[in-house]
């Protein structure tokens, strides 16, 4: 496969996957879209490890060969995948910083081994290391580096993003036996438990829970929101995604909202003009 035939399988990967993004990337200037595809299927294909592995132990040969292609030391063809291929041409063309992908690489390892979210601290640690490091690896991409005001941005709007589709995803987690949120810190404070988080059952404690994550949600949305006002209009289409994230809390105030069992999910005419309109306030 030719380089640009890799990035076109990014840009269907993501499509398919990783919709929201998808949408948001077709937003930024189009000499930089392909690298948006390339760093955002790089995303799909870490984040879904935990999903293809039995023994977390396999998982983390899977990180670890991705470590390694940044390294340019992983065993076998890495030309032959895709992904890897446009990732790291989008590196190099873009001088991403690959201490932010290995950060990414590290923190995903969590995701192997079932172990519920501790506290609020370290659920912020590790947005912060995945879908905030995301974050601020595409606005180096459209802004060309980093300053100090893209990186805060980009932490809130990560977390904005990540809380919000963490919530939307609680029950096929819960299903599964994870917890990522509520922490089990905010669990207690509201006097709910693990047993109740996990039950199928959403009672008082454990909905007052989860109202306080969709609460500070909204605390970082209002924060990002704040810092973008001092940002280049260039790097606006790095931080849409958190743009989607009020629709879909206020599907999660409505009376009938059980945590469990209803679906957040935005119409797929609405979601587009969203993110127009976002792309349209940055404008001006």
């Amino acid at each position: 496969m030719s380089l640009e035939a890799d990035y076109a399988a990014c840009r269907a990967l993501v499509r398919t996957e990783d919709r929201d993004r998808y949408l948001s990337a077709l937003f930024a200037p189009a000499g930089k879209r392909k690298h948006l595809f390339a760093l955002y299927a790089f995303n799909v294909e870490i984040a879904r490890i935990p999903e293809l592995v039995r023994e977390p132990m396999m998982g983390e040969v899977r990180l670890q060969w991705w470590r390694d292609a940044l390294d340019g030391i992983a065993a076998g063809d890495v030309a032959r995948n895709p992904v890897a291929n446009a990732l790291l041409d989008t590196v190099k063309r873009s001088n991403l910083s690959n201490g932010l992908l290995y950060e990414l690489i590290d923190a995903k390892a969590f995701d192997l081994y079932g172990e519920p979210m501790e506290s609020l601290s370290r659920l912020e640690t590790y947005l912060d290391s995945t879908s905030s490091s995301l974050m601020r690896l595409v606005a180096e991409i459209l802004a060309g580096q980093e300053t100090a005001e893209i990186a805060k941005a980009a932490t809130q709007a990560g977390r904005v993003y990540a809380i919000t589709n963490l919530l939307r995803n609680f029950g096929p987690h819960a299903a599964r036996g994870r917890i990522f949120l509520p922490p089990l810190d905010v669990l207690m404070r509201h006097g709910s438990n693990v047993e109740e988080a996990l039950s199928g059952q959403a009672g008082t404690n454990l909905r007052a829970a989860l109202r306080e994550m969709r609460d500070l949600a909204r605390f970082h949305l209002a924060e990002a929101r704040r810092g973008l006002t001092k940002l280049p209009k260039a790097v606006a289409a790095a931080f849409f995604p958190a743009e989607l994230a009020p629709e879909y809390l206020d599907q999660m105030e409505k009376p009938d909202y059980d945590p469990f069992r209803t679906r957040i999910e935005i119409w797929p005419w609405k979601k587009p003009w969203l993110l127009w309109r976002a792309a349209r306030k940055a404008k001006r």
